[in-house]
């Protein structure tokens, strides 16, 4: 299938070398927001890395007929299923790449796996510990196969975290002493916004923990190099009810103003703190619920030789302070992450023109690609992913006990 030679390069990128002859072909379950992201990703990778094997959009998988047909259409898939057990047994598609809601992630990821396929699976791995188990049980048995199986968390894709990581695993911070982080939304504060699956537990698992705190859990591992090993945490719904768009059904409820409402079953928001296998301290803060805050995903790392610090909202940038340097003239300073030498950059623009968030969907493709065809350890590996999932229960597990509070007197 030769669909990928039909896609126009992005303007001004620098083309590969060569144009590989082999292709790998990809399909794709989902098609919303993360399916659009990713459609994206494989559909410009060959054209601006130099790949082994070009990737190619052989299929993606939708339950509605109508809207995955129009999503082939506007994304550039050759086909379109709608029972994802038939895209899996497709003989042109060669990986699977899931983009589905929580609750589907481990039965479409084992059955892909067993079938032969790699797997790119979306963050969070999956809705509980023992799916995610399950899942990386596999991906373990596929591996002596010669499969790969990859956890979706496209943060670690942006070239200022990838070269924090290097700076921090070169012992520029010296030992670790505190990672804080925090990813803020307010996409949620007005109780009027409706119910969707992200606000129902057999959907999406949990709410603002699962959805923003799963980036940020594997970040804050990622950047230290180490494991979470404890947790300590609160959380709360503000809105436990919610607008439901479609008609009257099971467990709803009407209201004042003749709305139909639902339960909402996640959390909204979370706060946590953690320790790392080192002893270096962190705290998480997560919510969808903070007015203002439309997508700020904010770290930063302190170690006994230095820091850094990143703001998502300035992607392209690091701050880094080198507490060696003398007291008066030391201080953080802004690293521009746009140099050809930095991770990802030498196949994109000239120094100085940035990048943005879609570009972290196309440096993932080449990397699940260069891990098939290099032989090379996928990271983040399904492993990766149910360590985040492990962090991720601890937390709720901490926050249910935490529910009752103890009175400050004064």
């Amino acid at each position: 299938m030769a669909l990928g030679e039909d896609t126009e390069q992005e303007a001004g990128a620098s083309p590969p070398a060569h144009r590989p002859t082999a292709t790998i072909g990809v399909g794709m379950v989902g098609y919303a927001f993360m399916g659009a992201a990713h459609s994206q990703g494989w559909r410009t990778a060959g054209h601006v890395f130099d790949l082994p094997v070009r990737p190619v959009l052989a299929a993606i998988c939708g339950r509605d007929r109508t809207a995955v047909e129009a999503a082939a259409a506007r994304h550039g898939w050759a086909a379109a299923e709608t029972d994802w057990r038939a895209l899996i047994a497709r003989d042109d598609v060669d990986l699977v790449d899931i983009c589905t809601p929580g609750d589907s992630h481990a039965e479409i990821a084992v059955a892909a796996l067993e079938a032969g396929k790699h797997v790119l699976c979306e963050k969070p791995l999956a809705n509980t510990v023992a799916e995610a188990e399950a899942m990386a049980e596999a991906a373990e048995r596929a591996a002596a196969r010669g499969q790969v199986a990859i956890a979706g968390f496209n943060y670690r894709k942006v070239p200022a975290l990838t070269y924090a990581r290097s700076l921090i695993a070169g012992g520029r911070l010296g030992t670790l002493r505190h990672v804080r982080a925090a990813y803020l939304q307010d996409w949620l504060v007005d109780p009027l916004s409706p119910l969707t699956w992200r606000l129902k537990r057999e959907h999406a698992g949990s709410g603002a923990l699962g959805d923003l705190g799963a980036h940020i859990v594997d970040l804050a591992q990622y950047l230290a190099g180490e494991p979470i090993v404890g947790v300590s945490a609160v959380s709360e719904t503000f809105v436990r009810e919610r607008p439901v768009l479609a008609g009257p059904a099971a467990g709803l409820s009407g209201a004042a103003d003749g709305a139909v409402r639902g339960a909402v079953t996640v959390d909204d928001a979370a706060l946590f703190t953690g320790r790392l296998a080192s002893g270096a301290l962190a705290s998480f803060e997560v919510t969808r619920m903070a007015a203002g805050r439309k997508n700020a995903l904010r770290l930063e790392v302190n170690g006994q030789l230095g820091s850094i610090a990143f703001d998502l909202e300035r992607l392209n940038e690091l701050s880094f302070h080198d507490h060696t340097e003398p007291a008066a003239s030391a201080g953080f300073r802004r690293i521009l992450v746009t140099e050809p030498e930095h991770p990802y950059l030498e196949a994109w623009w000239p120094p100085g023109h940035g990048l943005g968030y879609e570009h972290t969907f196309v440096h993932q493709a080449r990397d699940v690609v260069r891990a098939i065809t290099e032989g090379a350890a996928p990271v983040p590996s399904f492993a990766d992913g149910l360590q985040v999932q492990r962090v991720l229960a601890a937390v709720e597990e901490s926050a249910a006990k935490n529910s009752v509070h103890t009175p400050v007197p004064f």
